[in-house]
Order: C-alpha cells, then sequence, then structure tokens
C-alpha cells in the first residue's frame, strides 16, 4: 500500500510539473519562444534547451560573457532542435516572437557567419526592437521585407548554416536567437569610413550595428513578473558598467530611444550641448541625460566619467574600457561602439 501511495504521489507531481510547464508557455508574455522547445520553462531544462560550443557545458549557448574563459562574448542564445529528418538535419519550424514586421533577410549562407538569417523589427511600448534568427536551414517562402508577421507565426526553419570555416555539425544543430537594439541607421556609411577595405554585404543589417539584450531574461519575463513586465523598465534597469560624456547635441539613438532620456531643466533651459550616457558591460546605452554646456566636463568628444569596478570584473568580454597606469580608460573598441553610436 505505501509503494502504492509513493507512486501515485509520483505520478502526480510529475503530471502536476508538466502542466505547470505548458501553463508557462501557453501564457501570455512579451516575446514568445521562438521554436517549440519549452524546456527553459522546466525545472533543470537548461541542457534540453541550450547548445554549447564543442566540448564545453550548455552554459556557453547562453547569452554573455561565456566563451573563451569568460572574455568572449555570445550577443544571443543557442536553442537546441526538437525534430529532425532522416538525414539527422533540423526541421524545426522557427516562430515570430512578437508581432512585427520583415526588416531584412540573408538567403546565402557564405555571406556571414550567421549563416542565412532574418530579422523583424517590433514596436513595444513604443520601443524599436529587433529579433535575429540565424544558422537558418531556410527562410520561410514568400517572405518579404516590410511585411507583417505575427506573434507565433512560422518565419523559418532551424538549420547550421554559416560561413565559418569549422561549420556546424548536426549534432550540435541549433537556433542563434537575439533580442537586440539598432546602434545607427547611418552604418553603411560608418562603416565604409572607419573599415575602408572590409566589405559589408547587409548594409544596416550587418552584425555589428546590433547590440544584445538577454533573451533568456526576457523570455523568462512573464513567469517572473506577469503582467508587471515592462519592456522600458527592463533596459532602464541594465547593471550600469561605466558613465561616458559624448561632445554631441543629436544622434539617432537618442532620437530612436528618446523613451530612455532624463529630465535636466537645466539642459531643457539653456540648450542641449551633449549627453551622459550610462552603459552596460556590452554597451546598450540605457540613460540618456542631456547636458548643457556648462555642465560638461571635457573638451573632449568622449570623456570616461565614472566606472563600476564589480561589473567590469563580472562581465570582462565587453572591451569598453581599461584600466592602464592606475587610471581607467575607454579602450578603442570602446571608443569605437560610440563612433557608431553617435555618427
Amino acid at each position: 500500500m505505501k509503494q502504492r501511495l509513493t507512486l501515485i504521489l509520483v505520478a502526480a507531481l510529475t503530471l502536476r510539473g508538466a502542466f505547470e510547464t505548458a501553463a508557462l508557455a501557453a501564457a501570455p508574455r512579451p516575446f514568445q519562444l521562438p521554436t517549440d522547445n519549452c524546456a527553459l520553462f522546466e525545472p533543470g531544462g537548461e541542457e534540453r534547451y541550450f547548445v554549447g560550443t564543442v566540448g564545453r557545458p550548455w552554459s556557453s549557448g547562453t547569452f554573455g560573457c561565456v566563451r573563451t574563459g569568460g572574455t568572449q562574448l555570445h550577443e544571443g542564445i543557442d536553442i537546441r532542435c526538437l525534430r529532425r529528418d532522416q538525414q539527422g538535419e533540423p526541421t524545426d519550424p522557427v516562430r515570430a516572437t512578437a508581432d512585427g514586421t520583415v526588416a531584412y533577410f540573408n538567403t546565402n549562407p557564405g555571406l556571414s557567419t550567421y549563416g542565412r538569417y532574418l530579422i523583424l523589427r517590433h514596436q513595444i511600448e513604443g520601443l524599436e526592437i529587433y529579433s535575429i534568427y540565424a544558422h537558418l536551414r531556410q527562410v520561410q517562402p514568400g517572405l518579404k521585407p516590410g511585411q507583417p508577421v505575427s506573434a507565433g507565426q512560422v518565419v523559418a526553419t532551424m538549420g547550421r548554416s554559416t560561413s565559418t570555416r569549422e561549420g556546424i555539425s548536426k549534432e550540435r544543430a541549433h537556433l542563434h536567437f537575439e533580442l537586440a537594439l539598432l546602434a545607427n541607421e547611418r552604418f553603411a556609411a560608418w562603416h565604409k569610413q572607419t573599415f575602408p577595405t572590409q566589405r559589408n554585404d547587409h548594409g544596416g543589417w550587418n552584425g555589428r550595428n546590433f547590440v544584445g539584450l538577454d533573451p533568456r531574461a526576457l523570455l523568462l519575463a512573464a513567469p517572473n513578473q506577469g503582467a508587471r513586465f515592462s519592456l522600458l523598465q527592463h533596459l532602464r534597469s541594465q547593471r550600469e558598467l561605466c558613465r561616458v560624456q559624448v561632445r554631441v547635441r543629436d544622434f539617432p539613438w537618442v532620437r530612436r530611444y528618446a523613451a530612455l532620456k532624463r529630465s535636466n531643466p537645466r539642459a531643457e533651459h539653456e540648450g542641449v550641448a551633449g549627453y551622459e550616457l550610462a552603459l552596460n558591460f556590452n554597451g546598450v546605452a540605457f540613460e540618456l541625460v542631456p547636458l548643457a554646456a556648462g555642465e560638461l566636463r571635457s573638451q573632449a568628444r568622449y570623456h570616461l566619467l565614472s566606472v563600476n569596478e564589480a561589473e567590469q570584473q563580472r562581465c570582462p568580454c565587453g572591451h569598453l574600457v581599461a584600466r592602464r597606469g592606475g587610471r581607467w580608460e575607454l579602450t578603442a573598441h570602446g571608443q569605437q561602439w560610440l563612433g557608431l553610436l553617435t555618427y
């Protein structure tokens, strides 16, 4: 009798867990899962959801400083496939994570380390955010730039396409998925000026023109916060790596993400002469403070104001700042990133 009761209890708990996972997967949320893999919502399901790099654990397929001993940034998440054809190739449908429009797609895998990839544009709480789906087997036939798509709509098929020499094995076939902000619509001109000898096959839809947010955190937002979730508040709550003064009155990021501006009565009265930007570890400018001319601390175009040393130690892979001779400085990469933001 005791053994039977134990088996009944185990079965009930298992069934309850399955119902809870299904409820989480079906719950309304700002961003839907881009594939049918729901293991992200299951306790201990990470290994069934994320694909790690060769010889590394599943965590190397998550977002952030998870590659090359923490020094290399991975700006998306790599989602494991569930379905394969007779040749072992992935066949999972890839779905739009939110309502939006088709921004761009590349069907020539040799032109990008993303292989075949698709970019969708979304407007959420007045904020422009992009979803990127990479290493695709194919983009859904009939899709065209500017075409509206609905959350959950099939937009592609999972694959393992890439331009890298080592390729992606069948065992590691996955969807590389990003949620990102666009740096500058004048990227193509900036790239030509900054890298005159390098090709740019994708115009403003080059991966360098995007800065990622953690998709895992955003996909889990509904289970954790429910209807209280706000993308704007999520952006505003990013961990600060550093603050930088830019002596530029107006630039695309300020216009596109005006909701991130903080009020400054003096600048509003005297006129804006520059901005103070709060950056997270990989360069998201999540707070924008307009400055009057008298509030600028330096004549330099970019001036580092402060560094959160604990955050730099936790997430060094952004390579925006470095300590030299006992003082913090913007790296060449940090200055280059600010150059793109303010171009």
